[in-house]
């Protein structure tokens, strides 16, 4: 039986280890040197993508032997890019702009294994619907959840989902920040099969 390589996700979040954990494969966690800065007039799907490729890409430099799990998420709101708040006042503010309007969360998943010259990054999106939002609610939930690491300070997998009124995707977990179904098959196209790992 042929080993494996070695399978890092290039990433400090733990909602994304989390994720990863579902598949249950081995895997380490690397943080990727990446400056997060958005570029002038850079699109928030395009943000995505290439923080996801950079982070990958940053990591696998450092162990080319082995396949690299690169992410990242920004919401996206009439293309706007409303990232991770970092604290309560941006938060609130997010969420005043967010409410009842919607958004569309964009998560990128890159993969890269260097010795074998693969890499490979796709976009999956998110349409969010909120609901009308009172100031009231905003500050409970603020204060229970504390988002303030999260995409448009929305986690939706916790007291976040009292906030919306639909979801619509084709990859549930993509909201949560990392894409099961697109990663698997990524994986697979580098040479790790989830199922026959």
């Amino acid at each position: 039986m042929t080993s494996l390589p070695p399978l890092i996700l290039g990433s400090t979040s733990r909602y994304r280890r989390e994720l990863l954990e579902r598949l249950r494969l081995p895997f380490t966690v690397v943080a990727p040197e990446v400056d997060e800065t958005p570029l002038p007039g850079e699109a928030p799907a395009a943000l995505a993508q290439r923080l996801a490729l950079a982070k990958a890409r940053a990591v696998a430099e450092l162990h080319p032997q082995a396949v690299v799990i690169g992410s990242d998420q920004v919401a996206d709101l009439d293309g706007q890019t409303l990232g991770k708040p970092g604290g309560h006042d941006r938060a609130l503010a997010q969420l005043q702009q967010l409410s009842g309007r919607r958004a569309v969360f964009h998560t990128a998943v890159a993969v890269v294994r260097a010795d074998a010259s693969f890499e490979e990054v796709t976009l999956v999106s998110v349409t969010v619907q909120f609901r009308s939002l009172g100031g009231d609610e905003i500050e409970r939930y603020l204060r229970l959840e504390e988002p303030y690491d999260c995409a448009g300070s929305a986690r939706s997998e916790g007291l976040g989902i009292a906030l919306l009124e639909a979801i619509h995707s084709d990859d549930p977990t993509a909201l949560i920040g990392l894409p099961l179904i697109h990663t698997s098959r990524l994986l697979r196209d580098a040479g790790i099969d989830v199922l026959r790992a």
